[in-house]
């Protein structure tokens, strides 16, 4: 079995009740984003002098998502395609945030991780089972990967 299918299902293992599995559908993406906000947040400092054809996308954000995505090709490259999609769209969603209320931010960000982490334990009270990542904390990285597989199933795509 590939590393990603069993890290897919012991992931699963813990996620079994629907409410559970709802509140993770709109929790896991809003703290996925609400993380790149933060970071997103940070001074650049010299970044853009190292990296100068990204523009506005130049910082911190960036580079950690690269890394990121390099984790999840390591699992999945098919996969890993889904995640950067996503991370674009949160790059992109944080800039447009930035732009329209400046210098907010990271409180903004902060305020979405804070509200979504509340209703990601209320979830896993309800499933009666602790979050995987107590267990191990590579699973705060498989939880965006998780749902992207459901969507790359509905898709009728490999993952």
């Amino acid at each position: 079995m590939r590393k990603i299918d069993e890290l897919l299902h012991e992931y699963g293992l813990s996620h079994q009740n629907p409410t559970n599995k709802l509140i993770h559908w709109i929790c896991v993406p809003a703290i996925f984003f609400s993380i790149v906000g933060l970071i997103f947040s940070i001074p650049e400092g010299p970044l853009p002098e190292y990296l100068p054809l990204l523009g506005n996308f130049a910082n911190w954000a960036t580079i950690i998502l690269f890394l990121v995505l390099v984790y999840y090709v390591t699992l999945s490259a098919p996969l890993s395609l889904g995640m950067l999609f996503f991370s674009a769209l949160c790059l992109a969603l944080a800039n447009f945030l930035d732009i329209l209320f400046p210098g907010k931010l990271w409180m903004i960000s902060l305020g979405i991780f804070v509200i979504a982490w509340i209703f990601q334990f209320y979830g896993h009270k309800v499933e009666g089972k602790k979050p995987s990542f107590l267990k191990d904390v590579q699973f705060l990285m498989i939880g965006p990967a998780w749902l992207m597989h459901f969507i790359y199933k509905k898709l009728g795509l490999a993952y």
